[in-house]
C-alpha cells in the first residue's frame, strides 16, 4: 500500500550530490508533499523594494526540498514523478538582475511584487494579467559525476529545467543515475513564459504533491515529459535537449524523439525523422541558466494514435 510523507521547509539544501544524505526514504507509489522555499531564501517578500533586488546574495539561490531516496531505485532505471498539485503563497515576485537574462541593455535591478489572490488569473497593471498556471522549476535527481553540482543550470539529472508545461496533471521521466535516485524539489512558479527571458518568473514559496515511482531498467539518458490534459488543449509526450549550444539541443531533443518513435512505432529511422517534420513543435524552454540551454520538441497525443498508449504505458 502507498503512503504519503512530507518534507519541510526546513530541511533543504543547495548543491545536487551522489554523496548529499537523503532526508527521507520512499517506497515506489508513495507520494511525497515537499514544503518549498522561495527561490532566494526568503531574501525578498511582500515588502521588498528594488534596493532590496539589488542586494540578493547568490549563494542563497534555489534552496532544494530533499533530497529523497527511492527504495530499489538503481542506475539505468527510470523515475517518474506525477505532479498531483502545486500551491502557491498568496504573493510572488519577478525581478531584472543586472548581469543575468536574456538582454544585456537592462542594467538596473527591478522588482515586481504580485498578488496572488485569484485563482485563475495574476493582475499585471493596465488590464494586463497572467494566467496562473503554478509549477517548480527545479526537479531532479543527483547526478553521476563525483563532487557537487551547483543548482543554477539544468542537466540530464533535470535541475533548473523551468520548464512551464509540468503543471499539476503531468509527468516527469528522469534518469536515475545514482542508487536510490537522490530526488529534490524547488523553485515554485506561478506563472512563467517558455524561455523565462527576463531570468525569472512569478517566484513564490509554497508546497508541491508528488508521486513516485520506477520504470526497471528504462535506460533513458535525459528528462522526458507528458504534459497535463490543459496543456494547451490536450496531452502531449515530448523528448528534451540540454546543451550549451542550442542547435545541438535541439538536435539532442529530436533524435530521442525518433529514437522512440523508432522503438515503440516500427518506424524506420526515415519515416520517423519526417513525421516529427510534420507533426512536431520545437520550443525554447529555458535559455538563461547558462551555461546550457533546454528544449522540447513536442508530439501530441491525437498525432500519435495507439503509439500513445505503448509509450505512456511504458513509461508507467
Amino acid at each position: 500500500m502507498s503512503r504519503s510523507h512530507l518534507v519541510t521547509k526546513e530541511t533543504y539544501h543547495y548543491l545536487w550530490g551522489k554523496s548529499h544524505p537523503h532526508v527521507l526514504e520512499i517506497d515506489p507509489g508513495d507520494r511525497v508533499k515537499f514544503q518549498v522555499r522561495e527561490v532566494t531564501s526568503s531574501q525578498l517578500n511582500k515588502e521588498s523594494t528594488r534596493s532590496d533586488a539589488a542586494k540578493l546574495d547568490a549563494s542563497k539561490f534555489y534552496p532544494l526540498a530533499g533530497p529523497v531516496r527511492i527504495r530499489g531505485a538503481k542506475v539505468g532505471d527510470v523515475l517518474t514523478v506525477d505532479v498531483l498539485k502545486v500551491d502557491t503563497a498568496d504573493w510572488g515576485w519577478s525581478a531584472i538582475v543586472p548581469g543575468l537574462g536574456t538582454l544585456e541593455e537592462f542594467t538596473e535591478p527591478y522588482l515586481w511584487i504580485w498578488k496572488l489572490t485569484q485563482k485563475s488569473w495574476v493582475n499585471f497593471k493596465n488590464g494586463l494579467k497572467v494566467r496562473r498556471r503554478p509549477f517548480c522549476g527545479v526537479m531532479g535527481v543527483a547526478p553521476a559525476r563525483e563532487g557537487f553540482t551547483d543548482s543554477m543550470a539544468p542537466g540530464n539529472h533535470g535541475g533548473n529545467m523551468d520548464v512551464r508545461h509540468l503543471t499539476a496533471g503531468s509527468r516527469l521521466l528522469l534518469p536515475v543515475w545514482v542508487d536510490g535516485g537522490l530526488f529534490s524539489v524547488g523553485d515554485i512558479h506561478a506563472a512563467q513564459g517558455d524561455g523565462e527571458v527576463c531570468v525569472t518568473a512569478i517566484e513564490c514559496p509554497g508546497e508541491v504533491n508528488l508521486r513516485f515511482n520506477l520504470i526497471k531498467g528504462a535506460q533513458i539518458d535525459a528528462p522526458r515529459y507528458f504534459t497535463s490534459q490543459e496543456t494547451p488543449t490536450e496531452r502531449h509526450y515530448v523528448t528534451t535537449g540540454i546543451s550549451p549550444d542550442l542547435m545541438d539541443a535541439c538536435k539532442q531533443s529530436i533524435r530521442r524523439m525518433i529514437n522512440d518513435l523508432t522503438e515503440h512505432a516500427s518506424l524506420s529511422r526515415e519515416e520517423a525523422y519526417v513525421f516529427c517534420s510534420v507533426a512536431g513543435d520545437l520550443r525554447i524552454h529555458e535559455i538563461v541558466d547558462q551555461p546550457n540551454w533546454l528544449v522540447g520538441f513536442w508530439i501530441a497525443r491525437s498525432c500519435l494514435g495507439p503509439v500513445w498508449k505503448k509509450l505512456f504505458s511504458f513509461q508507467r
